[in-house]
């Protein structure tokens, strides 16, 4: 059976984003199985005393039901420099377990460290994580993603992200960007200069 997978953060005692996470599961549920009955995560979420005072890594497993539920201490990846990979086919709208498609595209990278995937003309997300854009004092993320990402999500209710439409050519408008998921805000994120990205 189809497996797909929640990344939940825990830090400071207390699990992250969890009404964003449970939506966006119960609606890949919905899609793909047809299950009208939610799942509620806050039933099975459980940190190990030896990570409660830990930023850690929640990784839900599930189909129609919760399979397994892991965790682990987050230790973030050191990115520097990506590549531009173009792949108009990809498709990962959904946070599927099986991540063949996107380590096809990583095999691509040559010697960076990441790939920016761009769609149909468009920047995307890299591999792992949405992508965002400094121009001005202001943070832009492409309206175009892969997977519309939880912490995306919450920054664009906040105010905190505005949308925008970008090609690879209308990055030398912008002065930096930076990587973010479940785990990794803006402020943690590594600021990676323009110039490190590679067409």
């Amino acid at each position: 059976m189809l497996q797909l997978i929640e990344t939940i953060c825990y830090e400071n005692g207390a699990f992250h984003r969890i009404p964003l996470h449970q939506e966006r599961m119960n609606l890949a549920r919905s899609y793909f199985f047809d299950c009208q009955e939610a799942i509620f995560l806050e039933e099975v979420l459980k940190i190990p005393d030896t990570l409660r005072d830990k930023k850690a890594k929640c990784r839900v497993s599930y189909s129609t039901t919760i399979n397994l539920v892991e965790y682990e201490i987050f230790i973030p990846k050191q990115i520097q420099k990506l590549q531009c990979v173009y792949d108009d086919a990809i498709d990962y709208g959904y946070k599927l377990k099986n991540r063949e498609a996107l380590h096809q595209l990583l095999e691509r990278k040559g010697t960076a460290d990441e790939i920016l995937i761009v769609k149909n003309g468009w920047i995307t997300d890299a591999s792992f994580a949405n992508v965002v854009f400094l121009k001005e004092g202001e943070w832009y993320t492409p309206d175009t993603p892969l997977l519309r990402g939880t912490r995306r999500a919450e920054y664009l209710l906040n105010g905190i992200l505005s949308m925008a439409q970008i090609r690879p050519t209308d990055l030398c408008q912008y002065e930096e960007l930076r990587l973010i998921n479940a785990l990794l805000s803006i402020e943690e994120s590594p600021s990676i200069p323009i110039t490190s990205i590679l067409l």
